[in-house]
């Protein structure tokens, strides 16, 4: 229980979620605040494909991690070393100018009875990752999920991307990358534990 990242829990509207209709609406406001015709050709249909969009790229909202970490293989032959899945693709929108930045999570674990199929792991990260964040947020909401989910022995998480709020505004720096990483239970307290999670990283690169 000790090992379970504290999490603040999301905020739920105050007021009713908005129509479709007023939710397209919303989007022609926009386009006429950019400078731009909501009603001409190219822009008449786009409210209606802006909110489309939302529905996917913002679909974690209507999923629960719980649900995905729900069935643990009790039949492994006995394996208890580290589980790791690397190179997890994801796409997201930071919360602060909903703009997109997307990378790389890389998960391991320690079994404690059974393990979950590696699809989960991935799904974990979809869940999240479609929903408005902040990177470091992010990574604990996965590492939490699993901790919960799973009661390992210890998680190490790991999420390298690229934010666009900083490559196409602001200071405008192309190609940078952030890197956040969270340990719990053998992670965080072996560093020779760390150091194997870090080495099993760079022997596929």
């Amino acid at each position: 229980m000790d090992d379970i990242v504290k999490l603040k829990p999301v905020r739920l509207p105050a007021h009713p979620r908005p129509s479709r209709e007023e939710a397209e609406a919303a989007v022609r406001t926009l386009l006429a605040w950019a400078g731009d015709d909501p009603d001409r050709e190219g822009l008449v249909d786009t409210p209606r494909r802006v909110v489309k969009a939302y529905e996917e790229l913002f679909g974690g909202y209507r999923e629960r991690p719980g649900e995905a970490l729900s069935r643990v293989f009790n039949e492994v032959e006995g394996y208890a070393d580290i589980v790791m899945v690397r190179d997890i693709p994801f796409y997201s929108h930071c919360e602060h100018h909903i703009a997109p930045f997307f990378g790389k999570a890389h998960i391991a674990y320690y079994p404690r009875a059974g393990a979950v199929g590696l699809s989960k792991l991935a799904r974990i990260v979809e869940i999240y990752a479609r929903r408005l964040q902040t990177q470091e947020a992010m990574t604990v909401q996965i590492i939490s999920a699993i901790e919960k989910g799973l009661r390992p022995r210890g998680v190490a998480v790991m999420v390298e991307a690229e934010h666009t709020c900083m490559a196409m505004r602001g200071v405008k720096k192309q190609g940078a990358s952030t890197v956040t990483t969270q340990f719990t239970g053998v992670f965080r307290d072996n560093n020779d534990e760390q150091s194997r999670f870090f080495n099993l990283l760079r022997s596929a690169r």
